[in-house]
């Protein structure tokens, strides 16, 4: 069982990646907000003064907002409900008692695990590899 110093420890050693990675999404956040209030042209000489909601009113009025709105629902409408049928039939599927239950389990389990590991693996090579690695062109 943790202590309270333990858990304050855990906060404190987590605090700079919590800010980094709010960070991270903000400041992307922010700026897109602020760049929907302005008419910006970054290929055509960038800004060209603040317009408020005209952006939104423009695009809400088009006549192609409200057809792709529908498509999109359909969509992702489509995609969670064959998503969601077929998870249940496998999680179903992989209950029953079966020969071999246990490697089939591991056989569609394992992408989970692994795609995460060797990504790991990579971004970890990239900084810190000895020869070819970021540290070792740094220091």
């Amino acid at each position: 069982m943790a202590t309270q110093h333990s858990r304050s420890a855990a906060r404190v050693m987590m605090a700079p990646a919590v800010v980094l990675l709010l960070g991270w999404m903000l400041v992307p956040l922010i700026m897109t907000l602020y760049f929907s209030f302005k008419k910006y042209l970054p290929l055509r000489g960038g800004d060209l003064g603040w317009v408020g909601f005209d952006n939104y009113v423009r695009f809400v009025t088009s006549n192609a907002f409200w057809p792709s709105v529908q498509a999109t629902l359909v969509i992702v409408g489509g995609v969670l409900v064959i998503t969601v049928i077929f998870g249940i039939c496998l999680a179903l599927l992989l209950d029953q008692p079966m020969w071999g239950q246990g490697i089939v389990r591991i056989l569609i389990i394992a992408p989970f695990f692994v795609m995460p590991t060797v990504s790991a693996l990579v971004w970890k090579n990239m900084f810190m590899d000895p020869v070819n690695g970021l540290f070792a062109h740094l220091w």
